[in-house]
């Protein structure tokens, strides 16, 4: 699933591509996403110009101004992605909407397993229901040791499903999460409210970096929104642990296991997150 710096690195490829732009129509070839695309949406958009696109967790917000204002939100599911291409470009079997503007630029999104969402949120976009209840941003002040510290106090729960609790902090998905934790020296099923405060400090700390290196790292591949696939992929970025089981662990060469945690694979090192 694409996770908060795949998301951010979409957002950062085709937002110089749609901004300031009008809408000279809506395709919609496939209504039945995770919940369906609103009926009337080009009428909501068509002459709406794109005024803005923000990330808020796993979610785009595309700010529309025009006769409606509001917001179109878009989730890329499991396995989708949203690029750039020419309105005349071929439709692939897996494109399923098309925001064409009057240029001819056309933002599409493509999931293949259907499990996003291209929704209208109306003028009070953070007051919906999949956006109100999130917690903090990973990457602002707001996240740091003390919130999380007294936000997990008495709770069971493994610190690793506790972490990707979108109400506790939002966009840190398996991947990062597993990446985290072993750089912070935390057992993924260690009981969230038996973490101490200095261990959650070094988590946040490994998760902002890991998270902005990977954002860095996206950057290379930004010319694939324009014409190409726009599957950012994870950045070729040198994973430590994630999908390494069996493998040395890359600190002390310990054998790497795996767990599973909420039917998610969690692999760490026995050693290095005793």
């Amino acid at each position: 699933m694409p996770e908060l710096p795949e998301v951010e690195t979409t957002k950062n490829g085709v937002r110089p591509h749609v901004l300031n732009k009008v809408v000279s129509k809506v395709v919609v070839r496939q209504p039945s996403l995770r919940w369906p695309v609103p009926s009337d949406l080009a009428q909501l958009i068509n002459n709406a110009t794109l005024k803005n696109v923000e990330r808020r967790a796993k979610y785009l917000l595309c700010h529309f101004e025009g006769e409606h204002n509001g917001t179109v939100m878009i989730h890329l599911g499991m396995s989708g992605n949203l690029r750039i291409v020419a309105s005349e470009a071929p439709v692939q079997k897996h494109d399923h909407v098309d925001i064409v503007f009057q240029d001819g630029t056309t933002l599409r999104y493509c999931d293949p397993r259907r499990f996003g969402c291209v929704l209208w949120l109306g003028e009070k976009p953070y007051e919906h229901s999949l956006l109100s209840g999130l917690g903090p941003e990973p990457l602002t002040d707001e996240f740091n040791a003390e919130y999380l510290w007294q936000l997990s106090r008495n709770k069971k729960t493994a610190v690793k499903q506790f972490v990707m609790d979108q109400k506790v902090v939002t966009g840190i998905g398996n991947i990062y999460a597993t990446e985290a934790l072993f750089t912070a020296g935390i057992r993924p099923n260690k009981e969230a409210g038996k973490v101490s405060r200095a261990s959650y400090d070094k988590f946040v700390q490994a998760s902002k970096t890991i998270l902005e290196r990977a954002i860095a790292q996206g950057g290379t591949t930004l010319k694939d929104f324009v014409g190409g696939d726009g599957k950012p992929g994870y950045f070729a970025q040198q994973l430590l642990v994630y999908g390494k089981k069996g493998e040395e662990c890359p600190k002390c060469a310990s054998v790497l296991k795996e767990i599973k945690l909420s039917n998610r694979s969690s692999v760490y090192c026995p050693k290095c997150q005793g």
